[in-house]
């Protein structure tokens, strides 16, 4: 069994995850992913023995339409996914990654360059193993993007990825994952 064919296996845990991944994948928005915590931290728990769904405080669905970059045309595509999954039990943070570089600065202190895909904003997810996103395809495929593979994500190793988040970023975010799980082995900020 591949990395990806288990990161399937594994993330069908998560009944709710599999609920957004269809009926998201019925709107048809451009490059778009379920990703980071909802998919990493489904996989945490299922690894640990807990609830597949414990602990994710959200789940985070990107896409990237580069065609429109007002915050108006984002706001649409968030209310149409908010109706969509209006009846699940979680919020469902909808963000369009052509528009990151607008505001990443004021919030994080370092400039950004703009995404070309979405893909490229997985790619600079502050941890390695948090990399990931998942989607289903028209024809009901499962498609990945895990640029670094599912090495760290599978072993609890959470390692920086120092392509964009400053350090504070991910000092935070490590420690509030391993307060949740344990387990996890924080490597330090070179």
């Amino acid at each position: 069994m591949t990395d990806l064919e288990r990161l399937r296996n594994v993330l069908e845990h998560n009944e709710i995850l599999v609920e957004v991944l269809d009926r998201v994948r019925r709107l048809e928005l451009p490059q778009w992913y379920p990703t980071a915590g909802c998919a990493v931290q489904t996989v945490w728990n299922v690894l640990t023995g807990r609830e597949a769904t414990r602990g994710i405080k959200d789940y985070d669905l990107f896409y990237h339409d580069s065609r429109d970059l007002g915050w108006e045309a984002e706001d649409r595509v968030i209310r149409m996914v908010g109706a969509a999954c209006e009846d699940l039990p979680v919020e469902v943070e909808v963000r369009n990654e052509a528009r990151v570089h607008l505001w990443y600065e004021g919030k994080f202190g370092i400039p950004c360059r703009p995404f070309a895909t979405t893909e490229q904003a997985i790619d600079a997810f502050p941890a390695i193993c948090s990399c990931v996103g998942v989607r289903i395809e028209r024809d009901g495929h499962w498609h990945f993007h895990a640029p670094h593979g599912c090495g760290d994500l599978f072993a609890l190793v959470v390692r920086p990825n120092r392509v964009l988040a400053p350090r504070e970023v991910y000092e935070r975010k490590a420690a509030r994952w391993q307060s949740q799980w344990p387990q996890l082995k924080v490597q330090p900020w070179p």
